[in-house]
């Protein structure tokens, strides 16, 4: 009993009060149970030397807002819109981390939005960064946690002008911790870059009867190549316009080639890689070095490059075509072109067709367009692109426009691609409309083919070759052991988790509101007994005085 009344006399003093409001205190400053939110790594290539993406693989770090990181030991957490290019030099270079949240709908955004964010993307994709990225979808939830972040480092700033109300947002604000885990990230070495090629051959009843086969193969040939959109900034797939032309174009033209009332007066080949703008079109330079032959007797190479524009800027209506030196009059290309416009005259309202003259520039590691990779060769060739500058940003986008203009623009320049194609290789007047009827060129026949993703992943472009076209074959580009010309790195799946807290400088107040505390028990525990006895002294004099009056009193009573 004894024990039991010394355990319970430690509870009646003031230590365990101070125990209780020490753990509160703890308890309130502990971090919050964390928020889970999908992220997506930005693309991590490596290409003639140089490294594109972060090599850094996770984050954990305090979040900060884009107006108040100071440090590589703060993860930058922001929208995408709030990003300008100069912030993102800083932070690619200083920030501990870079976390981007997407717009909910980019049509919601107006035009000077949409542009900052293509502008964003081909700095992203063409500098190095040491920060490493992720973006993340847009959520509700996040948002709150931007807002929060940063309305307690710009607007408190603004409201409250005493140092004191300074130091008390400082010491209340919330503060969150940002965690991003994921694995190393290794170079995969047996990345490669799948090519598939095929040709439309006449058969041998649409040949005269004085002809063979053997004659067919002698015909001058049209090569028409375009690259698929495997990735951008991140992976996904955008809208692969440039390829669903060329299937469209394939298709159409495998009718023709084997009717016995048109015999073509040509072969179509058809070239089609996952390797584009970004790899620095490695596709169609493996093809050349294994089968250079296939264009000894090549009339011209037609490169389809963003010939539809994902995500439009502007009101530029136009189709353009890009060439590496002025072609002469008369020759294949100069002709072609008059059959261009001719066709966008009577089948398009208000597209134009000009075309743009950029020298070869051999000293740059990257071209600017497909068709150069032929020039060099010394074949006729030039590009078809709805841009007409090569450092657009719209060719790297992987953001998406509205569908409804999307797929109309694409139905529009199919056509006009097409009919300049037929009179051209069927020497029939531009206007005489060969593509009506049945070989009419409508939604059906494109909508399938925007989805079309990498030839490595399905075999919709593989089925697609080999049931129109003969000679199909898929070659594949690997990077050299020794010197890769490119690369590409194993990535897994990752989250992102923050955690809500409490700043340091909480933790320095806390520190020093206990430490008075303790102060203050210590302090009145000491010096108890001396408070002690000047109370008692205090009480007892009262009641002498009381009593010495009362005497007093009987005594003048007395008196009287």
């Amino acid at each position: 009993m004894n024990e039991a009344d010394s355990f319970a006399e430690i509870f009646r003093g003031g230590l365990p009060h101070c125990l209780l409001i020490v753990l509160s205190m703890l308890l309130i400053c502990s971090p919050v149970m964390p928020s889970e939110f999908e992220v997506i790594s930005m693309s991590k290539f490596d290409l003639n030397g140089q490294h594109f993406g972060s090599r850094v693989p996770s984050i954990s770090l305090e979040a900060r807002s884009l107006y108040s990181w100071n440090t590589s030991r703060h993860c930058v957490l922001t929208r995408l819109t709030d990003l300008s290019i100069h912030d993102f030099d800083k932070l690619r270079q200083n920030a501990g981390g870079i976390i981007l949240m997407l717009p909910s709908n980019m049509l919601d955004l107006d035009v000077e939005a949409r542009e900052l964010i293509t502008i964003l993307e081909q700095s992203m994709l063409t500098y190095t960064a040491v920060a490493p990225i992720f973006f993340a979808p847009y959520n509700k939830d996040l948002e709150k946690i931007i807002d929060d972040i940063t309305y307690t480092t710009t607007d408190n700033v603004a409201q409250n002008q005493t140092a004191l109300s300074q130091l008390i947002v400082t010491v209340s604000a919330n503060r969150y911790h940002v965690n991003v885990g994921g694995g190393s990230i290794v170079a995969n070495k047996n990345s490669k870059v799948p090519i598939i090629h095929g040709e439309l051959i006449p058969n041998q009843l649409a040949l005269k009867p004085s002809e063979t086969v053997g004659d067919g193969q002698k015909l001058p040939v049209i090569l028409i190549t375009a690259n698929l959109k495997t990735f951008g900034i991140y992976n996904d797939y955008p809208a692969n316009a440039d390829a669903a032309v060329l299937l469209v174009l394939m298709e159409l033209f495998s009718k023709m080639h084997y009717t016995t009332s048109m015999a073509p007066k040509y072969r179509l080949r058809f070239l089609l890689s996952d390797a584009g703008v970004l790899l620095n079109f490695q596709g169609s330079k493996k093809w050349l070095e294994i089968d250079d032959n296939a264009l000894q007797n090549v009339e011209f190479v037609l490169c389809l490059d963003t010939i539809t524009e994902s995500l439009s800027l502007g009101a530029d209506n136009a189709l353009y075509m890009h060439v590496s030196k002025p072609p002469k009059e008369k020759t294949s290309i100069s002709n072609f072109f008059k059959l261009l416009k001719a066709a966008a005259e009577k089948y398009t309202n208000g597209l134009t067709v000009e075309g743009v003259h950029k020298k070869i520039n051999l000293a740059d590691t990257k071209l600017a367009w497909e068709h150069e990779r032929f020039s060099i060769k010394r074949y006729p060739s030039f590009t078809l692109s709805s841009v007409k500058s090569p450092r657009s940003p719209i060719r790297t986008t992987i953001f998406k426009n509205d569908e409804r203009l999307f797929v109309e623009h694409t139905l529009n320049t199919s056509r006009v691609i097409a009919e300049a194609l037929a009179s051209y290789m069927y020497k029939v007047d531009p206007i005489s409309s060969v593509f009506d009827g049945q070989l009419a060129i409508k939604e059906e026949n494109l909508l399938p083919y925007f989805g079309v993703k990498s030839i490595l992943h399905n075999n919709d472009v593989k089925d697609a070759f080999e049931k129109y076209l003969n000679n199909v074959k898929i070659i594949y580009d690997k990077p050299d052991g020794r010197d890769p010309e490119f690369m590409f790195y194993n990535e897994n799946d990752v989250k992102l988790n923050v955690y809500r807290v409490k700043p340091a400088i909480f933790d320095l107040f806390l520190t020093m509101v206990i430490g008075v505390y303790l102060l203050a028990v210590f302090l009145a525990i000491q010096y108890f007994p001396r408070f002690y006895d000047e109370v008692s002294k205090l009480t007892k004099e009262e009641p002498a005085g009381q009593q010495n009056g009362h005497s007093s009193e009987r005594l003048r009573m007395k008196s009287h």
